[in-house]
Parts: structure tokens; sequence; C-alpha cells
């Protein structure tokens, strides 16, 4: 079989990287694409709302929110990527409000008290006036952004597996050395990677020494916590 040298100089399969080229190109084929991705990160939600989270009114405005936009994709898809976006923006919204109740269990916060936004996981977008969720201030958003960065780098390793293009992305925007389609493949494996977390956070008892807190804010993993939610996520 021929081969292709991508753009990070490895071979490629010249029919899978046709077919990212034909597709991205192709107004129908992406959309159908993306929309294809969307409905399997939504259903991919709902099993994680339907384990792991528990009943609440969130949960039910979240689970009403995930099925009326897998109604929406089927039997009225959206006709661009704008729009594509916007519904799942909302969904993503409404699945992570689900969360916020949820609390975490602590010890040893007499001896090392703990910020009192830390007792629940309260809301994924960080609270620090920096570049997006990358930045968590929360010891929950920074378990799931490694676990995120964990998926991201077994995405690549399979991408590159298959003969594919990571950089040549269908519904996230290809730019140079970016990882546009890494990310591609990765939204539908991203509820797997939250039930994996929440899971753990439910049956662990955290203590304030398993995270640490930069001058800046930032939350990140001790190194013991960062090889234990690394083994999780390659699971």
């Amino acid at each position: 079989m021929q081969s292709v040298l991508a753009n990070d100089g490895y071979a490629a399969n010249p029919y899978r990287v046709q077919w990212q080229r034909e597709t991205r190109s192709d107004p129908k084929q992406r959309m159908a694409s993306c929309i294809n991705l969307v409905t399997r990160k939504i259903d991919g939600c709902i099993k994680t709302l339907e384990k792991i989270i528990p009943r609440s009114a969130l949960w039910e405005k979240a689970m009403e929110r995930a099925y009326a936009d897998l109604t929406r994709l089927e039997c009225d898809p959206p006709r661009d990527l704008v729009t594509l976006r916007a519904l799942e923006a909302g969904s993503a919204a409404a699945y992570f409000r689900a969360w916020r109740e949820i609390p975490l269990q602590w010890k040893g916060t007499n001896q090392h008290p703990i910020p009192e936004n830390w007792r629940r996981i309260g809301s994924r977008t960080s609270l620090l006036h920096v570049a997006g969720n990358q930045n968590a201030a929360h010891p929950v958003n920074a378990m799931l952004n490694y676990a995120y960065a964990i998926l991201e780098s077994q995405m690549r390793i399979q991408s590159v597996a298959e003969g594919y293009d990571p950089t040549r992305g269908i519904m996230h925007e290809s730019r140079e050395g970016s990882s546009a389609f890494i990310f591609d493949m990765m939204e539908p494996e991203r509820p797997k990677v939250d039930r994996c977390i929440l899971e753990y956070v439910k049956a662990h008892k955290f203590h304030a020494a398993d995270f640490v807190i930069r001058s800046n804010g930032v939350c990140r993993l001790n190194p013991a916590m960062a090889r234990l939610i690394a083994r999780m996520a390659s699971n």
C-alpha cells in the first residue's frame, strides 16, 4: 500500500487522508460527519447522567435538553457548523450544570483547610481570568483537564497508527501544527472520561495535599494524584 507524508513527516494512509480532504471540502459530507460526532457525544453524556449523576432539577433539565438535541439532530439537523456548535455548547452547559451539587469528601481539613467552593464540584468554567478551562481553579476541573490530556495523547497515537493526518480536522478547524482531527476523535470519548473521574470523585476522600495551588490560583495535581488519574484515564 502506498503512503503519503503527513504534515508532521510520518507516513499516512493515502486513502484515509483523501477521505479527510474530501469530507472537509464537501459541505454535506462535512456536516454529516460533524452531526455524527455530536450525536455520539450527547449519547455518551446521557449515559454519564444516567449512571453517575444524582437526580435533581438540574439533572432533569440536562436530560430533557440532551434528548431534545438528539431529536433535533435526527429530525431537523443544523445546516451549518455555527448552529451545530451552538447546539453542542448548550447541551454541554446543561450537562455540566447537573454536576454542580455533587459533594467532594475531604479529610484533615482542620489542619489543612480547603477553599469553601472545593466542597462541591461547582462550575466547569474556570473562575480565573486565563484561557478557557485549561487553568483550573478547582480539583475536579484539574483532574478532568489532566484526564483529557491523556485522552488526547491516546487519540493522537490511534490516529497516526490508523493512517490519518492529525492536523486535518473535520469539525474542528485545521491550522498549521494543530491537533484538529485529534479533537474530532476526542469528542465522543469525553463522556467516558467524565464517568471515570466522577466515579472516583464520589468514592474517594481527598486531602488538601492531593493538589497544589500555584501563586496565580491555578490548581494542579500532585505527582501521585497525577499518576493515578493517568492510570484511570488510560483504562
